[in-house]
């Protein structure tokens, strides 16, 4: 089956914009073509900075010839309504119209043909309209094409378009289509500078191979393992190591098509400023790497940056030239640094009186001295000692209004360490500094200092607690102050450290923070606790746990101890392996949807304990006597926290349970007694939920 080859080429296309624009075209054209009845076999689309390209392979020559069957009016219907189906059918007369027999009466059915366009006339109504309504997130309108106005709103102007359609075997067709003037044809273009001519392509093969002889890698992660190839060898070849970032190969990969790996270098001095912020001004504004030496683990004074030329000096004047503007940055990063540590971070601090946390939050100095509070209250619940707590979160927030923050953000926390360090603080009340942000993502580490946890802690709640109490909650997809993240943060803070700590007093003392009575706290139970308890499963589910045991362990209510929920839910999800616990899950939800229709079916519930005199059967009696040993001693287990030997109390009433189902029917003839049985039930019921509510569980 034929192939479709399709290229728009432009100016130079931001980085950030590749990978989304490659995926949206790719999209955008498969869905079109299945839409229109072509399935295709497969697809695959590439980015470079000029160019989007996209293959489809196997796209079938032809759509398949459509047969509908349109209902119409009754028979009898007025004229109007008939002379309207003909119409929309296309039959010439009632004759050539179906009767179908319904209840309602017969009525008229008009089948409808509808035969199939080439495939290629197709791609020419659906590419055009695909480029003019492409969504980019930014886009331009450029001069006058031919005399006239364009009307196409594009990334960077558009200056050719390539789209062929054929078989392997045979030369492809061109899809005859323009856009804005620009008329679709075989024509592209190689390198910017190594080989700017015209090239004349085919297919994707010819033209992959064309495009790589005229110095264009059309892949981008064939760029992008090039380039990480050569600057690992480069590096080595000098004696260094790279210090790898996936974001910014990303990017680079994004800003050339044909890389050219070279090295630069500058002057030792500069190695005196922290390496993160040497690392931060080379990244931002050179889009270079740093290396390292092997021996130390420290910078080296060279960096690797990637060229798009390969020049005829070697890359001499590319290397002076990124050397030149690397030299000016760090000097000013170096005068940054330094003018910092002459201002001592306490110093700072009056400043954040006039800076806005939120309008109904107050500022920034009364969110410090919210946390400093908080942080204070939970310093002994995590073993920290309060005053170096109070002093961290006192000046954790300081280096926000450094020059060397507000020139590189991303460094924002750790430069806080450095000038606490530098001022001579207690050092865990400077890792404090850069630790209160942890973790900030799944992949970021959890800090373990007492000082940082209590703090990191304090942040967050107290971020969530404000939120929460001016109704500013995640919505959808929406989540504009990163509470979602706060959540799962304070999540791995306690369960990473096992710290035993309530969520809801800890909530009544941030409220108390925000001015608040502490009885509001009741506001806060139901929907933060919920939103903790769905971050939870997601944390759990990420660690192969499943979301309906976290369910059914909040489902019992007054659960904040969120280091005894994943215990609890971890004890559950083993004890559900065995078969004690699959047998016993399967005989409690039979005895819930009893319990469920015949409460229904009576208009009450069966609460209260059963007559042991009206026990008539040995199952009904084993059953009972097994359940008030489990009560107790499940209860008693749980009341230590081990949950483990509460869920071995469980499996005890497995064997009375199966028994029960088996000889014993619930629906008895005596009133009396099926009342009595029907309370038995309800104490399976009740008898499970001292570990989880069952119902919750999924079978």
């Amino acid at each position: 089956m034929p192939d479709l080859l399709l290229e728009l080429f432009s100016e130079e296309i931001p980085a950030r914009m590749q990978g989304k624009a490659a995926d949206d075209l790719r999209r955008m054209v498969t869905d079109k073509l299945v839409a229109e009845g072509l399935v295709y076999e497969g697809a695959k689309a590439f980015a470079t900075p000029r160019r989007l390209a996209l293959t489809v392979h196997g796209i079938p020559a032809r759509q398949p010839d459509l047969k509908t069957e349109r209902r119409g009016p009754k028979i009898g219907a007025p004229d109007a309504a008939v002379q309207g189906f003909l119409k929309a059918t296309g039959l010439k007369s009632l004759d050539e119209a179906k009767i179908q027999r319904d209840p309602k009466g017969d009525f008229y059915i008009g089948l409808i043909e509808k035969p199939g366009r080439d495939a290629i006339d197709v791609l020419a109504e659906i590419l055009p309209v695909i480029i003019r309504t492409f969504p980019w997130p930014k886009s331009m309108r450029w001069g006058a094409r031919s005399g006239k106005p364009g009307s196409l709103n594009w990334v960077r102007p558009l200056h050719a378009i390539t789209a062929t359609f054929g078989l392997e075997t045979e030369e492809p067709d061109v899809v005859k289509f323009s856009v804005d003037g620009i008329e679709a044809g075989q024509t592209t273009y190689g390198h910017r500078f190594l080989a700017p001519a015209a090239i004349s392509v085919r297919r994707f093969e010819d033209y992959e191979a064309k495009l790589l002889d005229a110095k264009v890698v059309l892949d981008p992660e064939r760029r992008k393992d090039a380039i990480l190839t050569d600057a690992k060898q480069l590096a080595f070849a000098q004696g260094f190591e790279l210090v790898e970032d996936q974001n910014l190969l990303d990017e680079v990969a994004g800003l050339v098509e044909w890389p050219v790996v070279l090295m630069g270098s500058f002057e030792p001095e500069f190695l005196a400023t922290p390496a993160e912020v040497i690392r931060a001004t080379i990244r931002n504004n050179q889009k270079c790497f740093v290396v390292r030496d092997p021996k130390t683990g420290k910078l080296a004074n060279k960096f690797i940056l990637v060229a798009n030329i390969e020049a005829t000096d070697g890359g001499a004047t590319i290397i002076a030239g990124n050397e030149r503007v690397i030299r000016a940055r760090l000097s000013d990063a170096k005068f940054f640094y330094e003018t910092d540590l002459k201002t001592k971070l306490e110093e700072r601090l009056p400043k954040f009186e006039q800076i806005v946390f939120h309008e109904k939050l107050g500022t920034q100095a009364e969110r410090i001295k919210r946390i400093e509070s908080l942080a204070a209250e939970i310093a002994p619940l995590v073993g920290a000692d309060i005053a170096k707590t109070k002093r961290a979160a006192h000046l954790a927030k300081a280096d926000l209004l450094t020059e060397v923050v507000g020139e590189f953000p991303e460094v924002q926390g750790l430069m806080g360490k450095y000038y606490a360090l530098a001022q001579g603080e207690d050092a865990s009340v400077a890792a404090a500094s850069e630790e209160h942000y942890k973790p900030q993502g799944p992949a970021d580490r959890v800090p373990t200092d007492p000082v940082s946890v209590a703090v990191a802690l304090a942040d967050k709640l107290d971020t969530l607690v404000g939120f929460w109490a001016i109704d500013e909650k995640p919505t959808g997809s929406k989540d504009p102050y990163a509470l979602r993240r706060a959540a799962l943060g304070v999540i791995r803070l306690i369960a990473e450290n096992a710290l035993r700590l309530s969520l809801m007093k800890v909530a009544a003392s941030a409220l108390v923070g925000l001015s608040m009575k502490p009885a509001d706290v009741q506001k806060l139970p139901g929907d933060l606790l919920a939103f903790f308890a769905d971050r939870l499963k997601v944390q759990l589910r990420e660690q192969g746990a499943r979301h309906d045991l976290v369910d059914a362990v909040f489902a019992l209510g007054g659960q904040d101890d969120l280091l005894m929920i994943v215990r609890r839910v971890e004890a559950l999800g083993k004890f559900l392996d065995t078969d004690d616990g699959k047998n016993l899950l399967a005989g409690t939800k039979r005895a819930s949807n009893i319990l469920s229709i015949e409460e229904k079916k009576d208009k009450r519930t069966f609460d209260g304990a059963p007559d042991a005199a009206l026990y008539s059967l040995a199952e009904e009696k084993a059953l009972a006597k097994a359940i008030g040993e489990v009560k107790a001693e499940a209860g008693a287990a749980v009341a230590k926290e081990d949950f483990a030997a509460a869920m071995s109390a469980m499996a005890k009433l497995r064997s009375p349970v199966d028994a029960f189902f088996d000889k014993v029917r619930v629906n008895d003839d005596d009133a009396k007694v099926r009342e009595n049985r029907l309370k038995l039930l309800n104490e399976i019921r009740s008898a499970t939920r001292a570990v989880a509510d069952f119902s919750k569980i999924q079978d």
